[in-house]
C-alpha cells in the first residue's frame, strides 16, 4: 500500500489493512516514529472505536531517529544513491531510487542490532 500523502486518513487505512489481517482479539503492537499522522485527532478518534487492547503503539523518542532502521536506510540512500542527482520528474526519481534498492539487494547485509546496558553505564 503506497500512498501519495501521509496524513491521518492514510494511516487509518493502513491500520484497517492490519486489522483485517489478524484475528479479532489479537493484540497488534506497532513501533512508530513521531509522525503527526500517528497521533492526529482523526487517528485517535478511529482508535477510540476499536476494541480495547487491539492496537498498542510504542513511540520511538523524538530525538531517537538512530533507533529507526528505515531512517538509517534513507540517510544512507540519500548520501549514496541520491547524492548530487538531478531529475526531471517523480517517475525518474522513483526509477533511480528503485535502481539503488536493487543494487543494495544484490549484496544484502544482515543487520543484527544489539544494545548492552553495561556499555553505557
Amino acid at each position: 500500500m503506497r500512498q501519495r500523502r501521509h496524513r491521518g486518513r492514510e494511516f487509518i487505512e493502513f491500520l484497517k489493512l492490519i486489522d483485517a489481517a489478524y484475528p479479532a482479539g489479537t493484540a497488534i503492537k506497532l513501533i512508530l516514529d513521531n509522525h503527526s499522522a500517528h497521533i492526529s485527532k482523526e487517528t485517535r478518534a478511529w482508535l477510540d472505536t476499536q476494541p480495547a487492547g487491539r492496537f498498542e503503539f510504542t513511540f520511538t523518542p523524538k530525538d531517537g531517529s538512530w533507533l529507526n532502521l528505515i531512517e538509517g536506510f534513507f540517510s544512507k540512500s540519500a548520501r549514496s544513491v541520491l547524492r548530487h542527482i538531478r531529475v526531471t520528474s517523480k517517475y525518474e526519481l522513483k526509477e533511480r531510487i528503485m535502481a539503488g534498492i536493487d543494487d543494495i539487494n544484490r549484496y544484502p547485509v544482515i543487520h543484527t542490532w544489539s544494545y548492552k546496558l553495561a556499555e553505557f553505564a
